[in-house]
């Protein structure tokens, strides 16, 4: 499958066939890394990486997977270089895209990395932006297959607020691949229906469902349970009202028994606020695959490049 040149900002843009085959490549690269084998893929490329926002796992996988390949990955945080500000978005691409042959972003503005792909003539990645987190949902999905050896027809529940960016790109990656998909959150914070109504249409082509429901009775089946912090990045000013309608979608033990199976495993895309939106008891169990989910960041962001960019 050809993906050259493409850029990724959401698996809206990619076909469950295309998703499949990153997540088969992502798998075979973490394989060839565990026996010690790194390729040349990206030899002699230079790739840029914007960060609006900090972060631990996007900023690490992009170094590693980067470095691992052969490229050469530079840093580029909000004091280093004048992205929207003294020079456009547009301008700031085209200076960007002629030095590097790949551009990763993480940010706010979703319209930010919309524009560097439009402009920058190389592959745009969303490293994350207000809206979309692509490269965490492959990741996640590349754990679930590793975990229950498949994914269509598996039951996945996301516990907590309901409109922000993983959960958004949850209901796109998971519709999109045959997974049934419930989100359980207070009304206020279910998804736009714009959003739910796309999502709808992907469901009905792969046969899977989508529900949302203020009801935790719906975790019934579930095979994942999936959450992320109650507040978002730069939305620290709404902390105390989060926590209080949210605390009912805590992930603590007595949601994980209402899947009424002893197989469901816990997921988080990290960093966790334990005794929030999950207790430390589950967070530390068995059933948690938070780190290789972590991990596999990765492998998943190695494969985008590779797939895009790489010879």
């Amino acid at each position: 499958m050809n993906l050259k040149g493409r850029s990724f900002i959401t698996l809206k843009d990619y076909t469950p066939e295309e998703i499949a085959y990153l997540l088969d490549l992502s798998a075979d690269l973490k394989a060839k890394k565990k026996q010690g084998i790194t390729g040349s893929s990206l030899k002699g490329k230079n790739i840029a990486l914007i960060f609006e926002k900090p972060s631990t796992r996007t900023r690490c996988s992009f170094v590693v997977a980067a470095v691992d390949e052969g490229a050469h990955p530079e840093y580029l945080g909000k004091d280093d270089i004048q992205l929207g500000h003294k020079e456009s978005v547009e301008d700031t691409a085209r200076v960007l895209g002629r030095i590097f042959d790949g551009i990763e972003f993480r940010g706010f503005k979703h319209k930010t990395v919309e524009d560097l792909a439009k402009y920058a003539g190389v592959p745009v990645w969303n490293g994350l932006t207000d809206d979309d987190h692509p490269t965490q949902i492959l990741a996640d999905l590349l754990t679930m297959k590793e975990h229950f050896g498949y994914l269509k027809g598996l039951h996945f529940v996301y516990a907590g607020d309901g409109r922000n960016n993983m959960a958004n790109s949850l209901m796109i990656g998971m519709s999109k691949m045959g997974v049934h998909f419930t989100i359980l959150a207070p009304k206020s914070l279910w998804p736009e229906e714009e959003l739910v109504e796309l999502c709808q249409g992907y469901a009905k082509e792969s046969g899977s469902t989508i529900t949302i429901t203020e009801d935790c009775a719906a975790a019934k089946d579930g095979d994942v349970i999936y959450t992320d912090v109650w507040c978002s990045m730069g939305e620290e000013d709404k902390a105390a009202e989060r926590i209080a309608i949210l605390k009912p979608y805590q992930v603590n033990q007595e949601l994980m028994k209402q899947t009424g199976k002893d197989t469901t495993i816990f997921m988080h895309c990290l960093p966790a606020v334990k005794g929030y939106e999950v207790t430390e008891d589950v967070f530390e169990s068995g059933a948690s695959v938070v780190f290789d989910e972590a991990e596999n960041r990765m492998h998943t962001i190695k494969a985008v490049m590779v797939a895009t960019l790489g010879e």
